[in-house]
């Protein structure tokens, strides 16, 4: 991501990379994921595993606050900016959004037969 700021005579332009991304699952377990991962295009099946940062809940959300998973995603961002013949580097912002996440459960039975 990127922005520029300008006054007559003077601009300034910031540009964001994210670095990693913590995923709390709301299971106790976490995730972290370097950059900002690959994103889901509509080509892409929703029954494949992530191609460089995925989680599979052990059980189903059946029994946690409104049956759903609390969770939350920060990600880290390393912030340069440069304008006005100065240039300078925030190396650790973050940005945390959070989602509730209903988990099902698949379960097969082998009779022997």
């Amino acid at each position: 991501m990127s922005a520029t700021a300008s006054v007559p005579g003077v601009s300034v332009t910031a540009v964001a990379r994210p670095t990693s991304v913590v995923w709390t699952m709301g299971d106790g377990k976490s995730v972290t994921c370097r950059g900002a991962g690959t994103p889901y295009t509509s080509s892409t099946s929703p029954k494949s595993s992530s191609p460089d940062c995925g989680y599979t809940y052990g059980t189903s959300s059946a029994g946690q606050s409104d049956s759903a998973y609390p969770v939350s995603a920060t990600v880290h961002w390393t912030v340069t900016w440069a304008g006005a013949g100065q240039a300078g580097v925030f190396p650790d912002m973050t940005t945390t959004s959070t989602a509730d996440f209903r988990v099902a459960e698949s379960q097969a039975l082998n009779n022997g037969g």
